[in-house]
């Protein structure tokens, strides 16, 4: 468990150096640059009551960003990026969050119910009045005391994965 957890870490760190490191150009050459599309970057926006929904943002960059009462259920946000962004009445309900960075973000009241954060990074977020119900949490990378709240008040399985909650988490009884 804990080499896999150094392995999501690592992948994670790789994919955000990656994500800033070589423009697409300098690989491909001049040739093949009008077929790049860079992800969407946000970073340090304010997008306070945006629609999102249903939208595909992967590896898109929200970090330090206003989230607050952003709509995202149902997008896809594979690999996105909302490093010490806030989220207050955020929707990502059924979201797809795998290897998304969560971390050192203040969730409040917000619906990550039948979310997808398989391989999250999620140090240092907190969780304020949360609806995890049916979110699959497996192998995100969460602190002990973060686990340890959620699964308080973790329930339900999750509509795509088919993984309880409570599981994903690694609760005990």
């Amino acid at each position: 468990m804990l080499i896999n957890r150094f392995f999501v870490v690592l992948f994670a760190l790789l994919l955000t150096i990656g994500m800033v490191s070589v423009p697409a150009q300098a690989v491909t050459g001049a040739k093949y640059s009008s077929q790049y599309t860079p992800p969407p970057s946000y970073s340090n926006a304010e997008l306070a009551g945006k629609d999102f929904s249903g939208q595909s943002l992967r590896v898109a960059e929200f970090s330090n960003a206003n989230l607050n009462r952003t709509n995202f259920a149902y997008a896809d946000l594979a690999g996105a990026v909302f490093s010490a962004s806030t989220m207050t009445e955020t929707n990502l309900h059924g979201a797809d969050l795998t290897q998304a960075m969560l971390d050192q973000v203040k969730l409040s009241r917000v619906d990550l119910s039948d979310a997808v954060l398989v391989n999250t990074m999620m140090l240092r977020t907190v969780f304020d009045a949360v609806n995890i119900n049916g979110t699959d949490f497996s192998d995100a990378i969460l602190d002990k005391v973060q686990i340890r709240e959620l699964c308080g008040m973790a329930s339900g399985v999750n509509s795509k994965t088919g993984v309880e909650t409570r599981e994903s988490l690694g609760c005990r009884e």
